[in-house]
């Protein structure tokens, strides 16, 4: 394994671990929710009267702090080394991942776990696991 270390950007990393954990905290404290995307997105598809508004809210802010980043930065230009079909597949699993782990990658890795939730600890380990193996076959058995 190498290292790019023109890549390497831990301040910046570290800034942004700092800044997601901050505000996964004070969306707990404020509204006593927990800010995993998959949640707050599933909640829209089955609204509840009341409910609807602070996940409009929550996803137009996702969306739109990237807009507003883009007026003070170049946003980096994304290159993804897979055809539709591979794309489509893999959104298509993760979200029966995100079903019947009850949660995404967000709500259970940085929300669950600093709660210290059990089931939070084994679906992150899954996700985790999952990852590491994916990656191990498509690269190394499957030589993509």
């Amino acid at each position: 394994m190498t290292i790019d270390w023109n890549a390497f950007t831990p301040w910046s990393a570290l800034a942004g671990g700092a800044l997601i954990g901050m505000a996964a905290s004070l969306f707990a404290l404020l509204n006593g929710r927990i800010a995993g995307i998959s949640g707050v997105i599933g909640g829209l598809f089955k609204p509840t009267p009341g409910d609807v508004g602070w996940r409009v809210a929550f996803v137009l802010g996702l969306v739109g702090a990237s807009l507003v980043y883009a007026l003070a930065a170049t946003l980096p230009r994304p290159t993804i080394d897979a055809g539709w079909t591979a794309l489509i597949g893999a959104g298509l699993l993760v979200g029966i991942g995100t079903r019947y782990g009850a949660g995404c990658t967000s709500g259970h890795g940085v929300c669950g776990l600093s709660r210290l939730s059990p089931r939070s600890l084994v679906a992150t380990l899954a996700f985790m696991g999952a990852g590491f193996g994916t990656v191990f076959v498509v690269r190394h058995l499957l030589a993509f």
